[in-house]
């Protein structure tokens, strides 16, 4: 199999670094390929904005949605963009190493998936103009896996802790960015207190997100809804709901 790590943090020495670093080593020991992206030591452009389109469509104004779908069908994207998109379409799982900034992760992170999840690739439409997203996206059929440093300590990302459940605060990557275009998510990887860790708990660590890692392809993934044959209302796939101005996956790439 083949797995891209993305990995997000600007100091090598981090414990983010050091579950990168890990996940691919027993993902090689295991005969796996990867592929890795160090965005930060790659110097990642995080800013979505006119250069990612070096051929407009449209040079009077700049629709993302459009301009997204032009460039990705035309194969004039930017080359740093097309280059992430030929590893993840390569790839049969993603995982995604990065530490928890102000309950989300880094901008750097962010960017790339701005910029890399374009339409056509990760979402769009299939035939008279039905869309095909939640576990029918453009990467169906790839697991996707999250390993997070937290600094604060499990018991306020619980059920009642003060900062809210890890997994709602997780959702919208899980769920939106994830399962939105077809990926398999499995639960995610927390490292908790990552800033006060002595040798003892960064083993412990190490040894759980190995047996994680080791088992990224026989993991069952997270249940979320598809959109098709789930229980969601008719609506999201009647075709006439999908107006030539598609103004429904404005969510992604808003006007």
């Amino acid at each position: 199999m083949n797995v891209l790590i993305v990995h997000a943090h600007p100091e090598p020495s981090s414990l983010t670094s050091h579950l990168a670093r890990t996940a691919q080593q027993v993902l090689l020991a295991q005969g796996h390929e990867v592929q890795t992206s160090d965005l930060y030591a790659m110097g990642w452009k995080a800013v979505f904005d006119a250069q990612d389109f070096p051929d407009r469509l449209d040079a009077s104004r700049l629709s993302f949605i459009a301009e997204s779908e032009h460039a990705y069908a035309n194969g004039c994207q930017s080359d740093d963009v097309a280059g992430e998109q030929r590893k993840l379409q390569a790839a049969d799982a993603l995982i995604l190493a990065f530490p928890m900034w102000w309950f989300g992760m880094p901008a750097i992170l962010k960017g790339w998936i701005d910029r890399v999840w374009a339409f056509g690739l990760a979402y769009g439409y299939r035939g008279a103009g039905n869309a095909y997203r939640y576990g029918e996206g453009g990467f169906a059929g790839k697991r996707a896996l999250l390993a997070v440093s937290i600094g604060g300590p499990a018991a306020d990302y619980g059920p009642r802790g003060i900062n809210g459940s890890l997994d709602q605060l997780l959702f919208p990557i899980t769920h939106g960015t994830l399962f939105y275009p077809g990926m398999q998510v499995l639960a995610p990887f927390a490292l908790h207190d990552s800033g006060r860790q002595d040798a003892a708990g960064v083993a412990a660590a190490t040894s759980a997100w190995t047996t994680r890692v080791a088992h990224l392809f026989d993991e069952a993934p997270l249940r979320f809804r598809p959109q098709n044959g789930g229980d969601y209302p008719d609506r999201h796939t009647l075709a006439e709901q999908h107006a030539p101005g598609r103004r429904d996956l404005s969510i992604h790439l808003a006007d």
